[in-house]
């Protein structure tokens, strides 16, 4: 049985049909409108579609993409009828992100080397401790030894936050407090792993450092204690970024992917938005993975990101 099938359950399938229900009835809604009184997909549906997903925040370049697809489909097909236009949607889509090899998870990764070492970054108020708490409660799941750093030393309560999650899941914490050196904090939490025998290690970073300059010392900084402490780690920099947000999260993913080597992204929030087609610009536009989505508020509602579950999902009605 693959991790797919096993961890991919109906339930699942229902969180994520559920959370981007806000996104879905925006869409259908605009589409509904686009085609009244149409029986084929014109110059004018297209234009209306256009607009569509723009406002549903898939960005303006992703959105000529798709645009340009269905009109080269429209021409060569000669006759295509608007009753189709959801399928044919998801079906562009789903190629497009193809092509630019996003790849379909199939379960939180399981470590080939241990501990296996997370640096989490991304703004204030993304929901950044939340998904390190949630990411720690599926690892913990699955078995797993799990420890949390507590390297957010500027914020205030940042440390008490991340604490209440590690309690709240059942895993190892580390700190030393507010006000210390963050780069020391991460250092001696991957220390703290390999001496407990952990098979995950998370580390929380500063969501806010005034200027791109400070961010990129910063997280430098704490990568380079990182790798001093276990060569080859972190073995993923993981982006959050605030769905709700919508084109403003590209905006940040711009922002830390010039700041610092992000290796996969977690998209918080999609069951408060009506932009969950952000998703689809976001995995069109960066070389970086979308990993894992946030559907829900309950400690089991973060999902890893399937291009193809999730667009089906977007599309069917």
């Amino acid at each position: 049985m693959s991790f797919l099938k096993k961890f991919f359950t109906k339930e699942k399938k229902e969180d994520l049909d559920k959370g981007l229900e806000k996104t879905k009835t925006n869409i259908f809604s605009q589409i509904t409108k686009a085609i009244a009184g149409k029986s084929t997909v014109d110059e004018e549906v297209l234009d209306e579609l256009e607009n569509i997903l723009i406002t549903s925040d898939v960005g303006l370049d992703t959105t000529i993409k798709v645009i340009e697809r269905i009109e080269a489909r429209v021409a060569r097909d000669k006759y295509m009828n608007t009753s189709e236009l959801n399928d044919i949607l998801r079906d562009e889509i789903v190629q497009l992100l193809t092509e630019n090899k996003t790849e379909d998870q199939e379960d939180f990764d399981v470590p080939e080397v241990k501990p296996y070492v997370m640096m989490v970054v991304g703004v204030n108020g993304v929901g950044k401790t939340t998904t390190i708490g949630k990411l720690a409660y599926q690892y913990k799941q699955r078995g797993m030894k799990v420890v949390l750093g507590a390297g957010d030393t500027f914020r205030a309560a940042a440390v008490d936050q991340l604490k209440i999650w590690a309690d709240r899941v059942g895993c190892d914490f580390y700190s030393k407090g507010m006000h210390t050196d963050p780069g020391a904090v991460a250092y001696e939490a991957v220390n703290f792993g390999i001496q407990n025998g952990n098979d995950v290690v998370i580390i929380d970073t500063a969501g806010r450092l005034h200027t791109k300059l400070n961010l990129m010392k910063e997280l430098t900084k704490i990568k380079n204690s990182i790798e001093k402490r276990m060569p080859g780690a972190p073995h993923e920099v993981l982006l959050v970024l605030d769905a709700t947000t919508g084109q403003n999260a590209i905006e940040q993913a711009k922002h830390f992917t010039e700041a610092t080597s992000v290796t996969a992204l977690a998209l918080t929030k999609l069951d408060g938005t009506a932009k969950g087609g952000v998703a689809i610009g976001i995995s069109d536009q960066f070389k970086i993975p979308i990993k894992y989505i946030g559907v829900g508020e309950s400690i089991d509602k973060l999902q890893v990101f399937n291009r193809r579950i999730f667009v089906e999902s977007l599309f069917n009605k």
